[in-house]
């Protein structure tokens, strides 16, 4: 049995960013197994090969199915792929806001670049399905980049809230933003350089703690706020 998916809206203006809304997303709990089955087979094959990439009968085999099996549960890979990527920037619209913003920038932003980290740690290849599809010229984040663009401001607005109060130095909050997402986004888009670096097998663990800090302390200090 198929499901039907509405047709994606344009993007013209910002919007709420709807929840991800497809086959995965509405498992009845006797497809629960399968549908986890084909979603992490389905990030794999795409954080390795992207959308072009990827094949609906590499997405079957990962996953133990057969592809008539896999096309039981979906249309394609295009629908997979959609679902997956919305699910990816609906979450970080949710993990990844600013809380307390008022009050203490510094904790703000060490909470913001933990979870950043955290997530890059334990779900690199979430984030490889993203930049994977930029790298890609970015065509299936047509209807993200408005929300982004205000969720990004919010965040900006904040930032140059505590410049203004003498909380924070001055500086370019936009570029500060994305240079924790580059920093952040390191660890997980090159995880192998990092063990490389950092001399670290695959089965050995990294030392997140220390990361974390270095990272937090790192920022922090640009923005003329003393690490905790």
């Amino acid at each position: 049995m198929k499901m039907e998916l509405p047709s994606p809206p344009a993007a013209t203006a910002p919007q709420d960013m709807p929840a991800p809304d497809g086959p995965l997303s509405r498992a009845r709990p006797g497809r629960e197994r399968i549908l986890a089955a084909i979603r992490a087979a389905a990030v794999t094959e795409f954080s390795l090969h992207g959308l072009k990439g990827t094949s609906t009968q590499a997405i079957a085999e990962r996953a133990g199915l057969t592809k008539p099996q896999l096309h039981y549960y979906i249309h394609g890979k295009e629908e997979l792929y959609e679902e997956l990527l919305m699910s990816v920037l609906h979450d970080w619209k949710v993990v990844f806001s600013f809380e307390d913003a008022q009050n203490n920038p510094g904790k703000v932003l060490a909470d913001y670049i933990q979870k950043k980290l955290d997530h890059a740690f334990d779900h690199p290849e979430i984030s490889r399905i993203f930049t994977r599809e930029v790298l890609d010229g970015g065509r299936n984040l047509e209807r993200y980049w408005p929300n982004a663009r205000v969720w990004t401001q919010k965040k900006i607005d904040t930032i140059n809230g505590w410049i203004a109060r003498g909380l924070v130095q001055p500086l370019d909050a936009r570029l500060l933003l994305m240079h924790i997402w580059a920093v952040t986004q390191h660890y997980a888009d090159f995880a192998l350089q990092v063990r490389v670096m950092m001399d670290r097998t695959d089965d050995a663990p990294l030392d997140r703690d220390a990361i974390s800090r270095e990272v937090i302390a790192f920022v922090l200090r640009g923005c003329g706020i003393r690490p905790a």
